[in-house]
């Protein structure tokens, strides 16, 4: 048998966030620039080198596949790629194959989606104001990405909305958002946000709201009932006990989650970052270019990187700086 993935804290590593791509239709401030200036074609991993990528870490032991961009369904024939990781999924290697999007595309694909195995989608979405949404994305349209929720929902996928908590933006929808997923049985998580990329006159420190102060907020509506679940990521969750809902909030920067960290990120490149918050990566794409028939210094170098991977993470807003602040976009690492 094949030796695990194992950290030099005695994690395993099971869950692998792959970005297909560092495009993207939306421009969300504190994601990206407008003006972004995009990775020449030929320095992204093929649609095949993807699934070579892909299959060699379920080879080792990962069980739960998330595959994020920039937008990753604007990645042309993407679907390939999913109908292909649907083998694995066939043989039990693999036990998950899910996507975070921006809701764009999803009416698009939404069935497409699930012939190929995807039970379950997050969707990045901060505010339901229709000109915020247009306001914060940039470039994006309210009424597209709730189309896209109908169709997932319709295929069969179950949505999980994703809101960044941000101060003076959606602060007062804290209550709607919350009834609104009530209403459709879509779960939802707040996360905070993090000091990743340099997106000119966004002020970080202006953005940051804490999610202790958040669910303050929500414990004067709701009584929270701390739920013991974990899946090994960032999350943790709370039960409303009035509407029986699930509440989930990522605390990168009040509440440090690596203990139990079982995941690692791959970059539309081949870039292999064992934490979100350390710039250290390991090059996966010159090995695997390098001997595209033999997988074994592919391997071997992913193993190397695993014996790197850090206890955990350096985000700090502490002292009113932004300290551990990261130069690289959110959309190079895929969330």
């Amino acid at each position: 048998m094949t030796v695990p993935l194992i950290d030099p804290f005695q994690r395993p590593i099971s869950y692998l966030r792959v970005s297909v791509t560092d495009r993207c239709d939306f421009r969300c401030v504190y994601c990206m620039s407008e003006n972004m200036t995009f990775l020449p074609k030929k320095e992204l991993l093929t649609l095949e080198e993807l699934d070579q990528m892909c299959s060699t870490f379920i080879g080792l032991g990962v069980e739960k596949l998330r595959i994020t961009g920039g937008e990753p369904l604007v990645r042309r024939g993407i679907m390939t790629f999913f109908d292909n990781m649907t083998r694995h999924l066939d043989s039990g290697a693999l036990k998950e194959l899910t996507l975070t999007t921006n809701g764009s595309q999803l009416a698009r694909f939404a069935g497409d989606l699930h012939s190929a195995g995807v039970r379950r989608v997050n969707v990045s979405l901060d505010t339901l104001d229709e000109q915020k949404f247009a306001d914060i994305t940039r470039w994006g349209r309210l009424p597209q990405v709730l189309k896209g929720i109908d169709a997932a929902q319709a295929a069969g996928l179950r949505v999980k909305l994703n809101v960044v908590a941000l101060k003076g933006f959606n602060e007062d929808e804290l209550f709607t958002l919350v009834e609104w997923c009530h209403a459709r049985d879509i779960d939802l998580t707040f996360i905070e946000v993090m000091p990743m990329g340099d997106i000119g006159n966004e002020d970080r420190l202006d953005q940051y709201w804490p999610l202790k102060d958040l669910r303050a907020r929500l414990g004067e509506e709701y009584t929270l009932i701390d739920l013991t679940e974990r899946t090994g990521g960032p999350a943790r969750y709370v039960q409303l006990a009035e509407t029986g809902q699930k509440i989930g909030f990522i605390t990168p920067l009040t509440h440090n989650f690596c203990e139990s960290c079982n995941r690692v990120r791959l970059t539309c490149t081949g870039e292999l970052y064992m934490c979100l918050g350390q710039e250290d990566m390991a090059d996966l794409r010159e090995p695997l270019r390098k001997s595209p028939d033999d997988m074994q210094p592919l391997e071997d170098t992913i193993r190397a990187a695993i014996a790197r991977k850090p206890k955990g993470h350096d985000f700090d807003y502490s002292r009113q700086d932004v300290a551990g602040k990261m130069t690289r976009h959110m959309s190079h690492t895929g969330g």
